[in-house]
């Protein structure tokens, strides 16, 4: 064997031979809340400009918009009501404190003209777009109604291979003169789920509303219809406060999902947003009513 030959063969085998630095390598997880984001400075969603980081999902057109049911006019979030859908998040989202502050519009369509205008934030989406009825996401309501500011509805629904989401939601209860559920700090727990859901309705909801337009109740916090309103929503983890106007409406523990896209509807009702923000846990702005010109 040639010398040059020989050179050859010890450096392959010197090469070979080289121990190699471990790397380290993140151990896999098939939990979907770790893919969510959870905020660590202030995220704002609705930038008064575009509907960048959204997309619509409408019952009877799907992905597309259209009517243009949802658009941004004068640096608000303009949803004109014509229809049934959502506006959704790109992004899943957990952890929180959110805040929108909302008025209503002065139109309402279809079925809805003479009734209370009816909207909702639903938060904790996950599963199938139109998983509901065609219509919604499956997900956690924070409702936004004429005088049903801050009740809770679990939104059932199917995820992508046509299985139920499950869901379920415990809260301190009472019961009304009517015997529905609101929320009554420190009263008994109980927990809500696929086979025994109700609307948990927050702690001043008047038994006497009625779907009317122009409701108004004797306890409601929300501002006056074409005022603005702010709620805050702050999920941590399972457990979720819901703020009207500053003021403390309804708890939940135990929530699942406690994750997800986050979505607007449109249920019949023109409404503006002007403000959508979300900031991380402990570090956002003391709930308080909305400002009013």
């Amino acid at each position: 064997m040639s010398k040059t030959l020989l050179n050859c063969l010890t450096i392959v085998l010197l090469v070979g031979c080289t121990a190699v630095e471990p790397v380290a390598v993140e151990p896999a997880t098939d939990d979907p809340r770790d893919s969510a984001v959870r905020p660590t400075e202030m995220i704002r969603l609705f930038d008064g400009e575009s509907l960048d980081g959204f997309y619509t999902w409408m019952k009877d057109t799907q992905r597309e918009d259209p009517r243009n049911v949802f658009g941004v006019t004068d640096g608000m979030l303009h949803v004109t009501g014509d229809g049934l859908g959502g506006l959704l998040t790109e992004k899943e989202y957990r952890d929180y404190h959110l805040i929108m502050e909302a008025k209503w519009g002065p139109r309402t369509w279809d079925k809805r003209k003479e009734r209370t205008k009816d909207s909702g934030l639903l938060i904790h989406s996950i599963g199938a777009d139109g998983g509901y009825n065609g219509v919604w996401m499956p997900s956690i309501e924070v409702q936004m109604i004429e005088g049903g500011f801050g009740d809770f509805i679990l939104v059932a629904g199917n995820d992508k291979d046509g299985e139920p989401v499950p869901m379920t939601l415990t809260t301190e209860t009472a019961r009304d003169r009517d015997d529905e559920v609101i929320w009554q700090e420190g009263g008994q727990r109980e927990t809500f789920n696929l086979e025994n859901r109700r609307r948990i309705n927050w702690y001043g909801r008047d038994p006497d509303w009625e779907d009317v337009i122009g409701f108004r109740g004797k306890q409601d916090v929300e501002s006056p219809d074409g005022q603005w309103t702010r709620m805050d929503v702050i999920a941590d983890g399972g457990h979720i406060e819901v703020f009207i106007n500053g003021v403390k409406v309804n708890e939940g523990f135990d929530m699942f999902p406690d994750y997800g896209r986050l979505q607007l509807q449109t249920e019949l009702a023109e409404a503006f947003v002007r403000r959508w923000e979300l900031w991380p846990l402990g570090e956002g702005p003391k709930p308080a009513p909305a400002e009013n010109e």
